[in-house]
């Protein structure tokens, strides 16, 4: 049956921002769930919520799959059609197949599974779909779950089945990531003759030695979950591309990808202990927060005993990687992991994914539902 869903999944071409009628196909595999489209301007949004308690009783637990429908374009040089699902030997090749159209077949499977033999339990169950994980982000995941907290339905826990493991289904989940924060830095000096030093205010020189507390400078120390919130300097201009013109202004440009322990606050205080002497200006725009979800929050623990259970691994908590959709879960106290098939082809020509992994996966949200069933008796 994942199999089945998978391939149905990767044949909707769902380039950002389009949705193509995928959700369509999807609520066909939700039986009994509500189903709500909360899109926004070009961003489409699914949202499906099923409450499995007896009698609607309160206090029930509520449990959300999240992720995304959209995938980069395919690019060129395929050995088989992006999209059109092809099996080769052990492995199913597409656009999608590990990001993250395997993790969303497995956990609609694990659902439809689960609904099959009955639920038993104080559970509701709901799925969040965007097709704007791989663009701007910001009209998808993160307007959902504006729209669900006005009317008091966000979920306790989310798990975002985004592609993390590394050699094999069960060997990585992430419970947190790093923010990102861009900056530009202009320091500013007086225009001159290279002949008349003593008229001329040159950036360069101002900046000179401090250089070192810009780029490669480390803000904090890093913890047991997060390496040190390092300044990565990626452009350095100035001047007029001549030899006796001294510049009136340099510019810098850089990203800081930050842990927990280090916050917009604190950068905008090391450039003003650095160069609160000189004429400069500092502008910062934060792309994503960092979160980090407890390795004793109930979510993570029940999916570190059900991989083990079913895969017989125990796996690396990790809170590596870039930026995903689990960072707007945070915000709200939502205990937020990610996990789902392997990324050694995202984004790449020739994607694919393992069927035994997706075999593996499905066995581990249905074991994860059911955990979740007892915990709410």
């Amino acid at each position: 049956m994942n199999l089945e869903i998978a391939r149905k999944l990767i044949s909707y071409p769902t380039i950002t921002p389009q949705e193509c009628g995928i959700y369509e196909y999807i609520s066909t595999l939700l039986k009994g769930f509500s189903y709500e489209r909360m899109d926004c301007e070009e961003v489409k949004n699914a949202f499906f919520y099923k409450d499995f308690s007896p009698h609607k009783k309160e206090g029930k637990i509520h449990l959300c799959f999240a992720g995304h429908i959209d995938v980069v374009p395919a690019g060129e040089d395929w050995e088989s059609h992006p999209f059109e699902p092809t099996l080769k030997g052990e492995y199913l090749y597409g656009r999608g197949a590990q990001d993250m159209k395997g993790g969303i077949s497995s956990f609609l499977d694990a659902i439809g599974k689960i609904q099959k033999e009955g639920v038993e339990g104080n559970l509701a169950i709901s799925v969040l779909l965007t097709s704007d994980e791989e663009g701007v982000g910001i009209n998808g995941t993160r307007y959902v779950l504006e729209c669900l907290a006005k009317n008091n339905r966000l979920p306790h826990f989310a798990l975002v089945a985004e592609p993390t493991c590394e050699s094999v289904v069960g060997d990585m989940i992430k419970i947190g990531r790093r923010g990102s924060i861009n900056g530009v830095l202009k320091i500013f000096g007086k225009q001159g003759h290279v002949a008349y030093p003593s008229k001329c205010i040159n950036p360069i020189e101002l900046l000179g030695s401090k250089l070192g507390e810009i780029a490669g400078k480390d803000l904090d120390n890093g913890d047991e979950n997060f390496e040190p919130s390092k300044i990565v300097v990626t452009d350095i201009r100035g001047g007029m591309q001549v030899c006796n013109v001294t510049p009136s202004e340099l510019t810098i440009m850089f990203n800081i990808r930050n842990s927990t322990l280090t916050t917009q606050e604190n950068v905008k205080r090391h450039f003003e202990n650095l160069l609160g002497h000189l004429e400069y200006d500092l502008k910062l725009t934060i792309s994503s927060y960092p979160f980090l979800t407890s390795k004793e929050n109930k979510l993570t623990l029940h999916l570190l005993d059900c991989i083990e259970e079913i895969v017989g691994i125990k796996p690396k908590v990790s809170c590596s990687g870039g930026t995903s959709d689990a960072r707007y879960f945070a915000p709200y106290g939502i205990g937020v992991v990610e996990f789902g098939v392997c990324n050694d082809r995202i984004h790449a020509k020739n994607e694919r994914v393992k069927l035994q992994d997706l075999d593996n996966l499905t066995k581990i949200f249905k074991k994860l539902i059911q955990s979740f069933c007892k915990e709410s008796l």
